[in-house]
């Protein structure tokens, strides 16, 4: 799912191409991609983009009148930017919003279509749509701490909940709380100051390089390949592969569609954390150290 810095390289990209120019038509490849029935998606056309912004995960178009056009990605939604009046080809195009210049192009992969096109007036209708979760660069340590701690979560649950934190997903909070050599599963009640203190700098430091990198990239070129797994990424993705601060392998846990990518010695001081699917299967031979891991290695091979 993108999150908050492919948002915001998606708006950096956006606002040269549609800012100041009129959307001349909204085209529909799905009709279950629009949420909204009033304002009618019609209203917007002909009317000139005056904003964008982002709203959590999401890309707000505001438009005169103030109408809003909100895309929700979700997991396997994309933009693309076409050439004027862009045919939307086959099931995976669920969208094409018209410009003078070009079409921007609405895509998910995958037969589950879970992106959401909503038609919102003013700021209320904004807010509508908002989970209300705190945006980091707009918080201090002790707004940061007490969002995080309204319930006893686990860090990456509490990273990843939008109603507490805005923008942040399953990939950038793996690069959080490697940067803040943190567990995943310690909870946040249990949190001492000076660990506070790193989260809250991981988190801003964090999204901030990825940030700055991605904008960089999309002032060059529209970006077409928006993807979680990035290979300048500490752990994200890199089951495995080596930890770039200790060498150690990257360990997971996967958990339905996700997984949770964590160094064992940087993080967990060197307990490996269970799988929820192979420590049911492995039962009590479930390794709690590398070093137990590394034995069962040795043991199969």
């Amino acid at each position: 799912m993108p999150e908050l810095p492919d948002i915001a390289a998606y708006i950096t990209a956006l606002e040269p191409r549609i800012v100041s120019h009129p959307v001349k038509r909204v085209r529909l490849g799905s009709p279950f991609l629009l949420r909204t029935a009033q304002p009618p998606l019609s209203n917007v056309e002909g009317r000139v983009v005056r904003e964008l912004r982002r709203v959590g995960k999401r890309i707000a178009i505001g438009v005169e009148g103030d109408l809003w056009l909100v895309l929700h990605l979700m997991i396997a939604g994309r933009l693309h930017w076409k050439a004027p009046g862009a045919k939307l080809a086959g099931r995976h195009s669920l969208a094409a919003f018209d410009f003078p210049g070009g079409s921007l192009v609405l895509t998910e992969a995958g037969t589950k279509h879970r992106a959401s096109l909503h038609v919102v007036s003013g700021e209320q209708g904004l807010r509508s749509i908002d989970p209300g979760g705190i945006e980091i660069f707009t918080s201090d340590l002790a707004s940061f701490r007490s969002a995080l701690t309204a319930e006893n979560r686990t860090l990456k649950r509490a990273l990843t909940d939008p109603r507490i934190l805005s923008g942040i997903g399953n990939a950038y909070s793996d690069e959080i709380l490697h940067a803040a050599q943190l567990s995943p599963i310690t909870v946040t009640h249990k949190l001492k100051p000076p660990e506070w203190e790193k989260l809250f700098a991981a988190t801003r430091d964090t999204v901030r390089l990825w940030v700055d990198r991605l904008r960089a990239e999309a002032e060059v070129a529209f970006p077409e390949n928006v993807t979680a797994f990035r290979k300048d990424m500490a752990v994200h993705g890199r089951y495995g592969q080596p930890c770039p601060r200790c060498g150690e392998k990257i360990q997971r846990i996967r958990y339905a569609d996700n997984e949770t990518n964590y160094c064992a010695r940087c993080q967990t001081g060197g307990k490996v954390l269970a799988d929820r699917s192979l420590s049911r299967l492995l039962g009590s031979d479930w390794p709690r150290t590398l070093e137990e891991l590394e034995a069962l290695k040795r043991r199969d091979n």
